[in-house]
Parts: structure tokens; C-alpha cells; sequence
């Protein structure tokens, strides 16, 4: 009906849970420890193709997944919340990473899944007296992934052939 206004019940689903702000599952969300948030997630990386000439461009999907029935908020000790990495090298570079020490966080709902796409050009990038764009050797490459938790962090991989 138009201009209908949605009574509090209208917003609880059948468990008694309100799905708008302020929620009791909210609430609650607050006191679960980090330790039981981080087993809760789940995260995995999958690529488009398993083959890629050298060179490639590489399409990765991310997703982190909240496998707990509320919402939740992750908390990192430093303001990368997640990454992606080629054979251990943090977006396929070694340049180092200068984070502020400030913690960050993500928030989800329950059983919420966030999905990421990110590019890796195909390139590893070198930085040393000058800044080089490497063709990856042939053969086997890890690509992987994870919630940047610190200790015990939610990591996943796959495994790509470049030809």
C-alpha cells in the first residue's frame, strides 16, 4: 500500500531478528570474540582460466564469506583489511608496504559473502634501483588470497600454469 508505514514486526524475520538497524543480532554480533569471528570466515580465490600465456592479464574473484548466522565485525591490527598475492608477493610485487598502524575493520551480515575482482596484469613487479615489470617464469604460479587478521588469518590459493 502506498505510503504504508513498515511496523517493527513488518522487519523481523521468523527467528525474532530485526533485519534494519539497531538489530538484537547486531547487538549481539558485538560481543562475539574475534577468535570465534575469524574461524567464522571463510574466504577463497578462483581465477578465470587455469592457463595463461605469459604476459596474461589475470582476472581473480575474491570472496569472504561470513559463515556465522550474525552480523560481525572482523577487526585487522592495521588498516589493510584483505589482499591478494602471486607466489607469496603481496599484489605481485616486492615493493614494500608502508601501512599505518591505526587497526581497521570489516563489518558483515549474517551468512553476508563479499565478492572482489581484482586484475593481476600478468607482470611481477620489481623494485630495486629502478622499477621493473618481469614476465613470470613458465610453469606452476600460486595465486592466493586473505582477511588480513594478523596471526591465523583466513588464506586461500590456486593454483594457475603459465605458458
Amino acid at each position: 500500500m502506498p505510503g504504508r508505514k513498515t511496523a517493527a514486526s513488518d522487519r523481523e524475520d521468523r527467528y525474532g531478528f530485526d533485519e534494519g538497524g539497531g538489530s538484537l543480532a547486531e547487538r549481539l554480533g558485538a560481543f562475539v570474540p574475534q577468535s570465534l569471528v575469524r574461524r567464522g570466515l571463510s574466504i577463497r580465490v578462483t581465477t578465470g582460466r587455469r592457463r595463461y600465456e605469459r604476459g596474461d592479464p589475470v582476472e581473480l574473484t575474491i570472496a569472504i564469506r561470513n559463515r556465522l548466522p550474525i552480523p560481525v565485525t572482523v577487526a585487522t591490527p592495521r588498516r589493510r583489511l584483505w589482499g591478494w598475492t602471486v607466489d607469496g608477493l603481496l599484489e605481485g610485487s616486492d615493493e614494500p608496504r608502508y601501512l599505518s598502524d591505526n587497526p581497521g575493520s570489516l563489518a558483515f551480515g549474517p551468512k553476508e559473502t563479499k565478492v572482489i575482482e581484482q586484475t593481476w596484469s600478468g607482470r611481477l613487479k620489481r623494485v630495486g634501483d629502478r622499477t621493473t615489470w618481469e614476465l613470470p617464469e613458465r610453469g606452476v604460479h600460486e595465486v592466493g588470497a586473505f582477511v588480513a587478521t594478523g596471526a591465523n588469518q583466513p588464506t586461500d590459493s590456486v593454483e594457475i600454469t603459465i605458458e
